[in-house]
């Protein structure tokens, strides 16, 4: 059985070399040197311990957050508590661009899943830099075009997929999007996660582990055969890659 991670941040796995380098996001490094060249001064780079709170539903955004490795989950909460992923973002992405078109409130709630080392920016300072930058507006209306496209895939596959292939799914994507195939978490969380009951979490990562795709011990997640996993995986991963390229 899964047991809960220990106390302190996660860190980041050995799969990736982390940089305090803003231009390790995909999305800045994508940038017209010029129109980067308007942020630069106004970015502040940091570590994010997992499970910290980044906005809830509700909440203005303020600061907007392009990580470097690691992991932002995207979460909807219901009335009776419970909470379903929507979306993730990782090196190739930023939570907060809306906010480039003016205040906005977050429609989510952003928490960090997988520590993160992560550049930041005050909303008002990216909204200023937007003003001045056709690149950027466009950079943040495409990232929130993935985000959107994320939520509809995700949804589509909590309610017609079968555990083990949503479960394979979701690591195939966890893996891409933070860098790591290793992954600390505890058996409650990734049931939340996938919004299905722990004990089926239980089976299917039994299952996987006896079959040498994954290991698990201690909360700690470890992907051994990404192909292994891609052939149990419902197609959903693929259609999220295709659809991040477009």
């Amino acid at each position: 059985m899964f047991v809960p991670a220990g106390e302190g941040p996660n860190r980041p796995g050995r799969d990736i070399k982390v940089s305090a380098d803003p231009l390790a996001n995909r999305l800045l490094a994508d940038l017209p040197r010029p129109d980067f060249d308007l942020l630069r001064s106004h970015l502040t780079v940091g570590p994010f311990a997992q499970g910290a709170v980044l906005a809830e539903a509700g909440d203005e955004i303020d600061q907007i957050y392009f990580p470097l490795s690691g992991m932002i989950s995207l979460l909807v909460s219901l009335k009776e508590g419970k909470a379903i992923e929507t979306g993730m973002i990782g090196r190739n992405g930023v939570f907060g661009a809306s906010a480039a078109f003016g205040l906005h409130k977050s429609r989510v709630r952003a928490i960090v899943q997988i520590s993160m080392i992560a550049v930041t920016i005050a909303a008002s300072q990216l909204r200023r830099a937007a003003d001045n930058s056709k690149a950027l507006q466009q950079l943040c209306i495409k990232h929130n075009e993935v985000l959107l496209s994320q939520a509809r895939v995700t949804a589509a596959c909590n309610a017609l997929h079968m555990i083990e292939a949503r479960f394979c799914r979701w690591l195939l994507q966890t893996s891409e999007v933070s860098g790591t195939k290793t992954i600390m978490l505890t058996q409650e969380f990734l049931a939340e996660m996938l919004g299905v009951r722990r004990t089926s979490v239980t089976e299917v990562a039994t299952k996987l582990q006896s079959a040498g795709l994954i290991s698990y011990s201690r909360g700690v997640i470890n992907v051994l055969d990404l192909h292994g996993l891609r052939e149990r995986s419902c197609e959903c991963f693929e259609t999220l890659q295709e659809q991040e390229a477009i």
